[in-house]
């Protein structure tokens, strides 16, 4: 029964800190926009990977 006085304290320090980060994150705009990264996912880079060799140019000129 003694061990109460020490556990729930705890569990109230926990909960505490859990409420204050899940608060942090709403005030910094953790949550503003769920879907941008599911759809940035999907979009093809318009920079390639690879880097092309240069186009050779003509000897006429």
């Amino acid at each position: 029964m003694n061990i109460l006085y020490l556990l729930i304290p705890i569990s109230l320090i926990i909960m505490a800190i859990a409420i204050g980060v899940l608060l942090w994150a709403i005030r910094s705009g953790q949550f503003e926009d769920l879907e941008g990264p599911a759809h940035r996912i999907l979009m093809d880079d318009d920079d390639p990977r690879i880097p092309r060799k240069p186009a050779l140019k003509d000897s006429d000129e």
